[in-house]
């Protein structure tokens, strides 16, 4: 009965992807990619070396096309919970792309409870990528109504609003073919208090999916930003930690660092994964948004410095 399920869902997801020779079909393909070998057999013992076969540099997306599909699975049949059994074993380097996969997944089943099925996930500050992919999944295959119309997930918690729009904004990067000037126009129809979640998506999704870009195209980017360059910091750092993570810091994702945090994208990955140190119990304070703040307090002296013409980013 689940596999009968399963299947179906493939078919859905299918017929939902765009018919684009954009930039972002390398992207999605390669997540259908990963969802495919799931459906076909989510043994652990065989799905994750199929995964491994992708390129180093593409390998995430399989691995989130992977959460897709376990997803797919633990949602019709929740006795199996699959995703967290994968993430707590075989999956566990690639827990964030999973937990992104999870996010597309809950978007395509039209969840309204995306923060129900994240709270039975067990990484405290990494399991809020669920949001950001269910927000991913709304900014790109659903545009009209959040692009456009620009409606608020009102069935979101408030810090789960800002997850969202992280995700919305990855969403505009794709949607808007990665066309710098066409992003930021974007972004600029949205309501301020929604812009630097936007700025967020967007500086993750061009430092760590994006197609290779000039250094022009960075600092371009980076100039555009204005008041919300700090945002655009966090995200190289958190590409620089994903990529870092996987062993593979690709060309691009080093390019963004030294633009976007005037360091290398080594060093951007540190201090992503020293302000993963010691975070406060989850009764007490909200594990993710911590993890952003500290990455955000390492910038804050950085940018007003450079923007009072003390500092050079790195070249």
């Amino acid at each position: 009965m689940a596999t009968s399920l399963v299947q179906r869902m493939r078919k859905l997801l299918v017929r939902t992807l765009p018919k684009t020779t954009g930039p972002d079909q390398k992207v999605v393909g390669t997540v259908m990619q990963g969802f495919r070998m799931t459906v076909e057999d989510s043994n652990f013992e065989v799905l994750v070396p199929r995964l491994n076969t992708v390129d180093a540099a593409w390998r995430g997306f399989a691995y989130e096309g992977a959460g897709v599909g376990l997803t797919v699975f633990d949602y019709f049949t929740p006795w199996y919970k699959r995703v967290q059994a994968f993430v707590q074993g075989p999956g566990n380097g690639y827990i964030i792309p999973v937990y992104i996969g999870v996010g597309l997944a809950l978007g395509r089943l039209k969840s309204q409870h995306p923060e129900r099925f994240m709270m039975r996930l067990d990484h405290p500050a990494f399991r809020w990528m669920v949001i950001d992919g269910y927000g991913f999944y709304k900014g790109f295959f659903e545009q009209e109504r959040y692009l456009t119309k620009q409606e608020v997930p009102a069935h979101l918690s408030t810090y789960a609003r800002h997850v969202f729009d992280q995700g919305l904004g990855r969403g505009i990067w794709f949607a808007m073919n990665e066309d710098t000037e066409r992003v930021v126009t974007a972004i600029a129809t949205f309501p301020e208090e929604r812009r630097a979640d936007l700025w967020s998506g967007v500086g993750f999704a061009c430092a760590y999916a994006g197609s290779p870009m000039e250094r022009s195209a960075f600092e371009r980017l980076y100039e555009l930003a204005g008041p919300h360059q700090l945002q655009l910091a966090i995200a190289g750092c958190l590409a620089a930690k994903r990529r870092h993570g996987f062993g593979h810091i690709t060309p691009h994702t080093e390019q963004a660092c030294q633009v976007f945090c005037g360091l290398s994208g080594e060093q951007a990955a540190q201090i992503a994964n020293d302000a993963l140190e010691n975070l406060p119990p989850e009764r007490s304070k909200n594990a993710h948004d911590v993890w952003r703040e500290r990455i955000a307090a390492h910038f804050v002296g950085y940018l007003a410095d450079k923007n009072a013409g003390k500092v050079d980013v790195l070249q």
